[in-house]
């Protein structure tokens, strides 16, 4: 039997076997890192220096920002150096630090969609009380406490996880550090027991996540159709679809990551959709943001239009 404290490292999963799509792993996975980068560094360049988006939105946007950056960054930098020198290893200390940062980004982008989800229904439902429920002093609490909760967690489930004695070898069969896996390897029945104890406490703060987002659009839903212009319905929803677009892809590809049936698994399609939720989602929330938010795009257009013009003279 091998604990925690003897072993050195972890095998991860390989992305492929031949040399040539290693390399093209690689090169696919550095031009998703430089697309988020690039598409989240503008959001959060054009929420910074623009003031039409110092609103609540525009922060909590920010703040979504910093977790896609977090999540692409805790698992892809990796996942290239493995491709790269055809490699699958990673140390005991480097697996506990990717598990970590993984599960605290990703709780915190949960907690911050339920939050914006909070700033919709206040703005279409309750038009008049928006300045009050969600100012500025509001707006910094609810992310702390998001953030907050958010690191609690992963600090909790981190700590118990890489607590347990490991009997079961160091393959993870995941191209990256993630706690199920890890847990598979686990022989402690009362640790297992312990981790089992936490998911629970926070499958029920997802589940209520998830219940609280469901209620507020179909109340955002039932106020845009009481709206008597189509101008006015278009111009609500243009603003909850690039939200609700959001967190149906988070939902829907963690979801079928972590429930999906025994009897449909298979390491090829367990790699396809932990690469969708882990890497394409926080790559793409930015894009679907930037194309549906009409202030959005018109405040980074005016910011590439100013830094064109400047450039050129």
């Amino acid at each position: 039997m091998s604990n925690s404290s003897s072993m050195a490292q972890f095998l991860l999963l390989a992305l492929a076997d031949r040399r040539e799509l290693q390399l093209l792993h690689f090169w696919l996975f550095l031009a998703i890192s430089l697309a988020a980068l690039l598409a989240n560094g503008l959001i959060l360049s054009a929420v910074a220096c623009d003031h039409h988006l110092h609103t609540p939105m525009g922060f909590f946007l920010l703040n979504l920002s910093l977790t896609d950056l977090g999540c692409i960054c805790t698992t892809v930098p990796k996942a290239m150096h493995n491709s790269l020198w055809d490699t699958t290893t990673i140390s005991y200390m480097g697996c506990a630090a990717q598990a970590f940062f993984f599960y605290f980004f990703i709780s915190s982008e949960y907690f911050l969609l339920t939050i914006m989800c909070y700033d919709r229904y206040v703005a279409i439902c309750k038009p008049l009380h928006y300045g009050t429920l969600l100012g500025s002093r509001a707006c910094a609490h609810m992310a702390a406490a998001a953030w907050a909760t958010a690191f609690l967690t992963a600090l909790l489930h981190t700590a118990n996880t890489f607590s347990l004695p490991l009997c079961q070898g160091n393959a993870l069969g995941q191209f990256f550090c993630e706690i199920p896996p890890i847990l598979k390897l686990s022989c402690s029945h009362s640790g297992y027991l312990r981790e089992i104890g936490l998911i629970g406490v926070n499958a029920s703060l997802s589940l209520g996540c998830f219940i609280f987002i469901v209620f507020s659009y179909v109340q955002i839903f039932r106020a845009v159709l009481r709206i008597p212009s189509q101008q006015g319905q278009h111009k609500a929803f243009s603003t909850c679809l690039p939200h609700l677009a959001v967190v149906s892809l988070f939902v829907s590809t963690g979801t079928f990551a972590y429930l999906k049936p025994p009897s449909i698994s298979s390491p090829s399609l367990d790699l396809i959709v932990s690469v969708l939720y882990s890497v394409v989602s926080p790559t793409l929330n930015p894009l679907i943001y930037s194309l549906r938010n009409q202030v959005l795009r018109e405040a980074l257009k005016k910011m590439m239009t100013g830094h064109f013009s400047a450039y050129y003279q």
